[in-house]
């Protein structure tokens, strides 16, 4: 059982987030189209092949380097808050300093910073119907699971979890942020899109790292 990720195994992350996103994004942009605009599906396969792209095999910078770099990337899509969010997310994972292969604690960290960059752009919490109902569930899990010496790939298989049980959660919450805040109890019963793309992400990279603890 691996206990760092090297970039290969994080370039092969991103990548199959990136595959996740493209599989479900025309339900991504259906559940949108029921409290949102109806695009973030289209929205998120552009800002995720941006990031796969970005956060490829090519890139020669290091890991830091590279997630600053792929979040103002993503920064630039059109579509609205969720490209913003996400590149502040990814972004902020870079004010870690990332010195070769990620063990657990330092993966944790990196993911924590992105969450506090997060923080600034946003003032969303766990029930106001947003991505942050998957995201902070997500971080602090793999934090819980780092702590109690799991490997990355089981830690990301719990913040996986984690994010798939809080977007989930979001069928029973009325929305608080942006357009869909307009429509209050209606909101009710459909599961928010931006947690939805969030927990896609987490278990796109638990596939990741799941393939490559059978390796």
């Amino acid at each position: 059982m691996k206990e760092r990720i090297t970039k290969v195994e994080l370039v092969r992350m991103f990548a199959e987030a990136a595959k996740m996103i493209r599989d479900q994004s025309s339900h991504l942009s259906q559940l949108d189209s029921q409290c949102g605009d109806g695009d973030h599906g289209t929205t998120m396969t552009r800002a995720m092949e941006i990031l796969e792209g970005a956060i490829g095999p090519s890139n020669e910078l290091g890991m830091s380097e590279m997630f600053k770099q792929a979040g103002w990337s993503v920064m630039g899509v059109d579509g609205g808050a969720s490209s913003a969010l996400l590149g502040s997310f990814i972004s902020g994972m870079g004010d870690t300093q990332l010195d070769g292969d990620l063990d657990c604690a330092t993966l944790a960290s990196s993911l924590e910073a992105g969450l506090r960059a997060l923080s600034n752009w946003t003032k969303a919490r766990p029930g106001d119907k947003t991505m942050m109902d998957a995201l902070i569930p997500a971080v602090e899990a793999f934090r819980s699971a780092a702590e109690e010496g799991k490997s990355p790939s089981i830690a990301m298989d719990t913040a996986a979890a984690a994010a798939e049980a809080g977007a989930e959660s979001t069928k029973n919450l009325i929305a608080r942020y942006g357009r869909a805040k307009y429509l209050g109890e209606k909101t009710l019963g459909c599961p928010d899109a931006g947690a939805t793309s969030t927990a896609l992400l987490f278990r796109g990279f638990s596939v990741a790292l799941a393939t490559e603890k059978e390796n």
